[in-house]
């Protein structure tokens, strides 16, 4: 039994409601042609009529249960929560719940079973190495082999749409950026002001514009000091100031969305491997992320180490097979080939607030990291969809 309603599992929405449905929304409402197996599910009838322009904003870590927090550090955040501004719907990150997977399924329309990146970290099977998404320099695996579907923005950019990511420059070469941001333009941009500026310019590019826009510091506060804490707060109050700045430029026929890639949990009970030996028994490689654990077993091992960590996590996690776990649907109704061979044998989806931590290969200061989400909870998987138009 979860100690809250906010820690029982979710389901991830495909086909309904997922961080995959945002853009085939977006561009159908550009009148851009749609991918049969990306429909804009989230279009409701005459909404987005005579919509030109639209901002996608993209506050990291700004899970849907956490705006009742968030809304003690901004009247514009309460207004949203409350109802009164704009339209407020919950919808679903794609699984494992973490930024990656989450802005890969965002910018392809694609849940991870078919754009590929489909783990924080996962083993690349040609080589045996790993890869870890938000730090991948783009050498190997090569980007565009790596998620070779088209993305929202080239669909777009083919049809005649200007579209521009306005984000921190540092993330403008990196090999995530050119595996699913292809066919946008990049506007630097760093604080709530510069996002918010930028995004106003970007949408005024062209008569049909798109412009995705990304900013990390409600996620960056909620892993160093936790969800609620007075530094996550102040962060919800600094990214409010660019939703506002937003609102204030809007044209008359441009359209907001906002969003988040997954919500967060307050760790309470961690696992460490590092002092764990026995853990690495058998074990070739642990990658994913703290709360979703993917293990790739040694030829011949994997009923030991199913054994070894079955008994070491307990009730506090559930452990599957690959294949199990892509027979619950967790990573869409498809998973490609080589999508699937990227999943650690053994998954380890961790419940309540317990994390695995201590992995070799990561930053000490992971294991030590308070908020923290990949997971299948609730408080992880359900995200706002905010959209509003001016009136």
């Amino acid at each position: 039994m979860p100690s809250s309603p906010y820690l029982a599992a979710a389901r991830p929405a495909y086909g309904t409601g997922t961080l995959a449905d945002v853009m085939p929304t977006a561009l159908a409402a550009l009148g851009v042609p749609q991918r049969a197996d990306s429909p804009a599910v989230l279009l409701r009838e005459g909404e987005l009529d005579g919509v030109r322009r639209i901002a996608v904003l993209l506050l990291d870590g700004f899970g849907y249960h956490l705006l009742g927090q968030a809304a003690q550090a901004s009247d514009t955040v309460g207004a949203v929560h409350h109802g009164e501004l704009g339209t407020l719907t919950a919808i679903t990150a794609t699984v494992p719940s973490s930024t990656p997977i989450s802005l890969a399924s965002l910018a392809c329309g694609l849940p991870p079973g078919q754009h590929g990146i489909i783990g924080f970290t996962v083993r690349v099977p040609d080589t045996g190495g790993l890869v870890t998404h938000i730090r991948w320099d783009g050498s190997s695996p090569d980007p565009e082999t790596w998620q070779p579907e088209p993305t929202a923005f080239e669909r777009a950019r083919a049809d005649g749409v200007a579209c521009t990511i306005v984000s921190n420059g540092s993330f403008r070469d990196t090999g995530l950026t050119r595996a699913i941001y292809r066919g946008a333009d990049w506007l630097p941009a760093t604080s709530p002001r510069e996002v918010a500026e930028g995004t106003i310019a970007a949408l005024a590019r062209a008569d049909r514009s798109l412009v995705y826009a990304y900013l990390p510091d409600v996620d960056t506060a909620g892993h160093f000091h936790g969800v609620g804490s007075p530094d996550w707060l102040e962060a919800v109050a600094e990214v409010s100031e660019a939703i506002d700045g937003i609102l204030a430029g809007l044209p008359r026929d441009a359209a907001l969305f906002l969003t988040a890639d997954h919500g967060m949990v307050n760790v309470t009970d961690r696992l460490h491997v590092d002092q764990r030996p026995d853990l690495r028994q058998g074990v070739d490689a642990i990658a994913g992320d703290g709360r979703m654990r993917y293990l790739y077993a040694a030829p011949g091992a994997l009923d030991d180490v199913r054994a070894a960590w079955t008994d070491a996590v307990g009730e506090r996690a559930e452990l599957i097979d690959r294949d199990e776990a892509v027979d619950r649907g967790w990573f869409g109704p498809k998973v490609t080939d080589a999508a699937r061979e990227r999943i650690g044998d053994l998954v380890v989806a961790c419940k309540d607030t317990f994390a695995v931590v201590g992995v070799e290969g990561e930053p000490p200061h992971v294991a030590r990291l308070i908020g923290q989400h990949g997971g299948l909870t609730a408080a992880e998987m359900a995200v706002p969809l905010w959209t509003y138009r001016p009136v």
